[in-house]
């Protein structure tokens, strides 16, 4: 095929690629419906789709078990030197590992296809969005991209003859033999051929042997944050694993809120949060990742680079995200979930129990035993949906603004039984970053390198993310701070959703009811908040968040205390345990921080 463009510089690898990966046929994508449709029938074709009856345009895809999430230990930050990848992050020589995957890399695509996809992260022809290349030998990853990116022609055109992009090249590691299909075999390699590496100086994306999710959609994970966050530290902006929302209050006055939490703390839930209080209003800009640039007015403008919602399945239910279970009802790709008798699609944590006789995710025959604790479950508990931004009901009408929105709070969490309070907010710019960098959740179950009860930290919400070293990337966010004037500063504040009674009980009922939460963030912008001054930072007052029903005064008064005990032993923690790994990088101003705290503690 000839290539639909004059980029000489983008048509030159597309040939080097084809050169060393040997496909059958070419194809530049293009963006169109029958494109995608022309993607889903190949793959239904060969067994690795299932048509949905009961939800329409929508199909099931189960993935190799070698092949079912992130493989951190096969991910890597090759830049030059080592120093520079940091001490979070696995590090190759690039050189070497160019060499490895070249290897891998020859004659991969035999027998297949190789597609061309130019996609836009965040809105075609914003100031803030980036273009990539994605060359792929895989459908799946084609119809994805389709889904949570802007692809295709419209892409090449903003291009041009020399604009910027990221090259990004992946391929599923299955050549295929002469007169051999998959046979209804997902295609991947073994885990230990598995690679998804990225070139931080060259900005480039190289990924083998993986088919599956943010290792293959390279936009995602790879490009929005791993390589958009080296760039962002060049060029002066955030590129961040954060959600954004904007929240209304009844007399039509809104606001925008970025906020950052690992994985299994509600991010997606908040994103998509239906208030339970009269007269607020909480709509989607993005779930997953946010963009942020300085504006004219020294403000943050953020948007989502995303076009699409990749969340996971196993809990998500209309009791805990209404509007995700309402996105996901047509147009819709699902990975690793079970199978009903009648062509809809189950999980675990759905609302129901399962409609009879299902098919789990590995293709077997699954009934639900509730009496059988040890029974496996038929989702895998990182099986996923992928679906368009649009089919949101709470979909902002500026998700799609190319100028993005202005950023008035940050919200850091992690999932802490004790210690940390339901809400309490910075008292500075560099308090905040410091908030941000001791983020973590408690180890609730035994893990390999770590004790029950202790915490495991994920810095930003961004460990598994940050393509540079993470010392750099605090100090980052410290000059960013020194730049951006203190009336334009957004305000930054820590929520914990899971505190427990000492019996376990859950003190704050969480989901809808975080809407309380979010006034209260609101009114502290506003300059109308009730608060209070304490060791930790700002706090609501007993009455400055409205009860929900089923919480005592009692329980509001332990939410909303500042746990001195539990803080120094923190403050210990992070001084023993979190900042000593980043060494002499690590940023004076957070040792400040600390020793700050740990002096109003007493």
């Amino acid at each position: 095929m000839t290539a639909p463009t004059k980029h000489a510089k983008l048509v030159a690898w597309v040939d080097e690629i084809a050169k060393m990966t040997q496909p059958d046929s070419i194809v530049w994508c293009n963006g169109t419906k029958a494109e995608y449709d022309s993607m889903i029938k190949i793959m239904v074709d060969a067994g690795l789709a299932t048509p949905l009856k009961k939800r329409p345009n929508s199909f099931l895809f189960r993935s190799d078990a070698s092949d079912v999430a992130r493989v951190e230990n096969r991910t890597y930050i090759a830049s030059k030197s080592k120093d520079d990848a940091g001490p979070t992050n696995n590090w190759i020589d690039p050189s070497e590992l160019k060499d490895i995957m070249k290897k891998l890399y020859k004659g991969c695509m035999k027998g297949r296809t190789m597609y061309v996809i130019p996609f836009s992260m965040g809105p075609i022809g914003s100031p803030i969005a980036k273009i990539g290349v994605e060359i792929s030998d895989s459908e799946y990853v084609v119809t994805s991209m389709h889904i949570m990116a802007r692809v295709g022609s419209k892409v090449l055109e903003v291009l041009g003859d020399a604009g910027e992009f990221v090259p990004c090249l992946h391929s599923v590691g299955k050549p295929q033999l002469s007169c051999q299909d998959d046979l209804g075999q997902w295609p991947c390699a073994p885990l230990d051929k598995k690679y998804i590496a990225h070139f931080p100086e060259e900005q480039t994306i190289w990924s083998y042997g993986s088919g599956y999710g943010g290792n293959a959609l390279l936009g995602k994970k790879c490009l929005a944050l791993r390589i958009a966050s080296v760039i962002a530290r060049k060029e002066g902006w955030l590129a961040e694993h954060m959600l954004i929302l904007k929240i209304t209050n009844p007399e039509g006055k809104a606001k925008f809120v970025a906020a950052a939490f690992p994985s299994a703390c509600g991010k997606t839930n908040l994103a998509m949060l239906v208030p339970t209080i009269p007269g607020w209003k909480v709509e989607t800009i993005g779930d997953d990742i946010a963009w942020m640039k300085p504006g004219k007015d020294g403000k943050l403008y953020a948007i989502n680079p995303e076009a699409g919602f990749f969340g996971v399945a196993p809990g998500t239910s209309m009791d805990s995200n209404p509007n995700a279970m309402h996105s996901v009802a047509k147009n819709t790709l699902f990975t690793n979930v079970a199978l009903t008798e009648d062509g809809d699609v189950w999980w675990e944590g759905i609302g129901y129990d399962a409609p009879g006789k299902l098919i789990d995710w590995n293709g077997k025959s699954w009934t639900q035993d509730k009496a059988n604790k040890a029974q496996a479950p038929s989702s895998h508990a990182n099986s996923r949906f992928a679906a368009p931004a649009t089919q949101c009901p709470a979909i902002a009408a500026e998700w799609e603004d190319p100028a993005g929105v202005p950023i008035d709070a940050i919200l850091f969490g992690g999932r802490r039984p004790s210690t940390i309070p339901l809400v309490h907010q910075a008292k500075s710019w560099n308090h905040g970053v410091f908030m941000g960098s001791i983020v973590g959740s408690e180890i609730t179950a035994a893990a390999l390198d770590l004790k029950v009860g202790s915490v495991r930290r994920d810095p930003f919400a961004m460990l598994p993310f940050c393509g540079y070293n993470m010392a750099d990337y605090f100090t980052h966010w410290i000059k960013l701070g020194e730049k951006t004037p203190a009336a334009s500063q957004p305000k930054f504040f820590f929520v914990n959703w899971f505190r427990k009674t000492k019996e376990g009980k859950w003190l704050w009922p969480g989901y809808g009811e975080n809407s309380r939460v979010l006034k209260w963030v609101f009114e502290q912008c506003d300059g109308t908040g009730k608060f209070v001054e304490t060791p930790i930072g700002m706090m609501p007052t007993v009455d400055g968040i409205d009860l929900p029903a089923g919480v005592t005064a009692e329980d509001m008064k332990e939410l909303l205390s500042v746990d001195v005990a539990g803080w120094k032993a923190e403050i210990a923690d992070v001084r023993a345990e979190h900042y000593p790994k980043f060494g002499a990088k690590l940023p004076k101003e957070l040792v400040a921080e600390l020793e700050a705290i740990e002096k109003r503690l007493g």
